[in-house]
């Protein structure tokens, strides 16, 4: 294997998305038997859902992109020691966070304990980063940047899980998102640990993404949506600590949209906002009578745009660019929440 940064090109991390995608659509389908048996999600309030159908393929997507992480680590010299440590710590915490989502997958669990563990997992994998990396240093201490980081990763761990709820619109979040931090890996924006990260994610998502097609046959379940949330924010995390935290707002700003005002208008109602629910703007839509695959063409394409905006304005900073770049993205997400809630004709 070539050295850790050599990892960084562009054949090296398409062939790591590569071999992610046949791997986990290899292991899907003798696994998918087991999951039907022991992991059958039934419709509930937050189910878009109408037939039981088995979740948990999320396992095999965070297996694969771990231990192709763990044969990077493990072939590829000249890894630095911060990277290594930094790395071992993301997949300790990824592994975590899927034992802790299968179980849930199996038999829910309350709320406290499960916000606690998520809470241990993310601190250890948020603290393990290389101290260079700084969001805002001179504004905030080393220690409370990284708390602030932890409650962050936090929130967009349980968004993914939040999202999770329509077949194929975590692929057309996730994907696009990682597909653009691979790249901006390969043109030196990223450092080599997220780019390696973000590449195996997207291959491991395109290689489910076939079984969640609609009508899925398959759903990630929590054992895949918690791990593949902390993986992504670390990417997103990566981005940020090298100077560039408006395109790691870009990057995933309809999931965090969507999320947060959908949690905030929940609570101003006083509702109980950890229940399951159909509130969110894709959940809606459906609702409101768009099909699913139109939710997710418009989630897709919309992140699309939101990747090429975050790695044009990541290579090619200016504050009027900047200005530009967020109000096109914020514009972009907004159109997209608008239409969401138009109501359709049922004709």
């Amino acid at each position: 294997m070539p050295p850790f940064d050599a990892l960084r090109a562009a054949p090296m991390l398409v062939l790591l998305a590569a071999c992610a995608a046949a791997a986990t659509f290899a292991i899907l389908p003798p696994l998918t038997p087991l999951l039907r048996r022991y992991a059958l999600a039934r419709p509930n309030a937050r189910s878009s859902h109408s037939s039981p159908t088995p979740q948990g393929g999320g396992a095999a997507v965070v297996g694969v992109a771990l231990v192709l992480l763990g044969l990077v680590l493990a072939l590829a010299p000249g890894v630095p020691a911060a990277e290594r440590t930094s790395l071992l710590a993301l997949m300790a915490a990824a592994a975590v966070l899927a034992v802790l989502g299968a179980v849930d997958d199996v038999k829910p669990l309350p709320a406290a304990p499960r916000f606690l563990i998520q809470a241990v997992a993310v601190g250890a994998a948020v603290f393990a980063v290389p101290a260079e990396a700084r969001v805002f240093p001179e504004l905030l201490p080393s220690g409370l940047e990284r708390a602030l980081v932890v409650f962050a990763g936090l929130w967009f761990v349980n968004l993914t899980n939040f999202m999770d709820g329509l077949d194929w619109i975590t692929a057309a979040e996730l994907t696009p998102v990682n597909a653009a931090l691979a790249w901006l890996a390969v043109l030196g924006v990223l450092p080599t640990a997220g780019g390696v990260v973000a590449a195996c994610v997207a291959g491991a998502m395109l290689g489910f993404a076939p079984f969640n097609r609609p009508v899925a046959r398959l759903f990630l379940g929590d054992v895949g949506s918690l791990p593949l949330g902390l993986l992504t924010g670390y990417g997103l995390y990566r981005l940020a600590g090298a100077g560039h935290v408006l395109p790691a707002l870009i990057l995933p700003l309809y999931y965090l949209a969507d999320a947060t005002i959908t949690l905030l208008r929940r609570m101003a109602k006083g509702e109980r906002f950890w229940d399951a629910h159909r509130s969110h703007y894709y959940q809606r839509a459906t609702v409101n009578g768009l099909t699913v695959m139109g939710v997710v063409t418009r989630v897709f394409i919309v992140n699309l745009s939101l990747a090429g905006v975050a790695v044009i304005v990541a290579v090619a900073f200016t504050p009027a660019r900047g200005m530009l770049a967020a109000a096109l993205a914020a514009l972009c997400v907004a159109a997209l929440l608008a239409d969401f809630s138009q109501r359709r004709s049922k004709a």
